[in-house]
């Protein structure tokens, strides 16, 4: 990449997943493999399963709302909790398990993936009327995640 990328809220890339729509604000692709990064606006419901990467670290910038992490243990019980607000960053290094949740209605995050392949899986889910994560074991397994323990409860 030998040119700055600016990209304004809305600009990048819209993706259905699941029952949600993604913006892709920074392709793979676009930083020759370097970072991912993709915009969500989160439902409650939305909360992923605890799991794990083994291959990129993982960054999150809350824009609005409340996220509650859980960090550090392959069971939700047994996690580090840390509650973010607006303007918090939060790093997870790859192999450290992690999840989270809004705890407001709704909370807008910045996810950046270092290096960005992993947005190949998020595009593969495609729209569905609800999460069914282990519908998708095989596609993350493909990508060096695993599934560890339950979401959070909604």
């Amino acid at each position: 990449m030998s040119v700055a990328l600016v990209r304004n809220p809305g600009e990048g890339t819209h993706y259905p997943y699941y029952d949600s729509v993604q913006e892709q604000v920074v392709s793979h692709t676009e930083t020759q493999g370097v970072v991912s990064v993709a915009r969500l606006t989160m439902r409650r419901a939305d909360a992923p399963p605890l799991h794990v990467h083994s291959r990129e670290d993982e960054s999150w910038v809350v824009l609005s709302g409340r996220v509650r992490f859980w960090v550090g243990s392959a069971s939700l019980d047994a996690c580090e909790v840390h509650d973010a607000g607006p303007g918090s960053y939060v790093f997870g290094p790859r192999s450290v398990p992690h999840t989270f949740q809004p705890l407001t209605t709704t909370a807008e995050v910045l996810v950046i993936n270092n290096p960005g392949a992993i947005e190949g899986y998020f595009r593969s889910v495609g729209p569905a009327g609800a999460r069914h994560d282990l519908d998708h074991v095989d596609g993350l397994a493909r990508y060096g995640v695993a599934l560890l323990d339950e979401p959070p409860h909604a």
